[in-house]
């Protein structure tokens, strides 16, 4: 019965370089390098390619052998080497690493400036980024991480499954960060409207639509003095406004309840509690005294005896009366 060979997406040359990676380049010759050959040769017959009964493949398996003896070390050390090598900074910009590595690389091992090779070699770099990426998140604080990695563009489904995080986490940051750009947006077209203006006047302009102290250094660019002399000159204005109402509302409050005792005349006194009395025929109920006595603009020091003690009336009556 003939067993069914194992299929593979991989590049036969980087499973070849991968399987050399085993050996040793000293003493590798003759007999003893024919006996490796054949050795990988049938190991990648089980990994799915034909080597050992396609000319070309076992060509490339040879060239390869040879490419290592030559430099006196397997390749692909020097490959996992200068990819291992690589920092999240150098990886800034992924095309430009790549080149810089097979500048670096092709020196010694020209075939990797072969289109199918080059492809690997940026796979691997990326993956190398990716590595990085993933790792520098996992240290982050909180949903730093999370963060971290949707400003790095990474797939969200990669983002879930490596920080460990739930579809619905996901979204929630994702949102928080849209509410956070709308809110960035906002102040620069706020700024935009007073381009003009002053330093002072800019802030102003910015905390009177609820722009956060934080964002007006981030985004403004203002100083942390201009910002703190525009508070305080929205204070002091704040607090003579509130000086202002406070005292408003205690000359209404004043007008609603009207004069005191001993600035009623003698005749208003008369006819306040000649009203009174027949108020107080109608209802006994306090509350019902109070309404119907503001109704009639009787003032509040007035009333106030009337509901706690009405029999003074009396003596205010005669006193009114001379």
């Amino acid at each position: 019965m003939t067993t069914a060979a194992k299929t593979t997406n991989r590049p036969l040359w980087l499973s070849i370089e991968e399987k050399l990676l085993r050996l040793d380049a000293k003493g590798l010759a003759g007999e003893r390098k024919e006996q490796e050959i054949r050795k990988i040769a049938a190991e990648l017959d089980g990994d799915g390619y034909n080597v050992s009964r396609h000319g070309g493949n076992m060509l490339q398996l040879r060239s390869a052998m040879d490419d290592m003896l030559n430099a006196g070390r397997p390749l692909m050390k020097d490959f996992n080497d200068a990819v291992a090598g690589f920092s999240l900074e150098d990886l800034g910009n992924p095309y430009e690493a790549t080149t810089r590595f097979l500048d670096k690389l092709g020196k010694t091992w020209g075939k990797l400036w072969l289109t199918d090779r080059r492809e690997i070699v940026m796979e691997k770099i990326e993956k190398r980024r990716l590595d990085l990426l993933i790792k520098k998140a996992r240290e982050l604080s909180g949903d730093e991480g999370i963060r971290f990695l949707i400003g790095e563009n990474v797939a969200a489904g990669v983002i879930t499954a490596e920080l460990e995080i739930t579809d619905e986490k996901l979204a929630e940051v994702e949102a928080l960060i849209a509410r956070e750009k709308a809110e960035r947006d906002k102040v620069f077209e706020l700024l935009e409207a007073v381009s003009e203006k002053s330093d002072e006047e800019k802030v102003r302009h910015l905390f009177d639509n609820d722009v956060s102290e934080k964002l007006i250094l981030e985004i403004a660019k203002i100083s942390q003095d201009a910002i703190d002399s525009a508070k305080k000159a929205m204070e002091e204005e704040l607090a003579e406004k509130q000086r202002l109402a406070e005292e408003e509302a205690a000359r209404k409050k004043a007008e609603k309840e009207g004069p005191s005792l001993d600035a009623i005349p003698a005749d208003e006194m008369l006819e306040h509690i000649e009203s009174i009395r027949e108020i107080m025929e109608f209802s006994d109920v306090e509350r019902e005294i109070r309404v119907m006595c503001e109704q009639s603009a009787i003032p509040k020091a007035l009333v106030d005896i009337a509901v706690s003690d009405p029999d003074k009336l009396d003596e205010l009556e005669k006193a009114a009366e001379g």
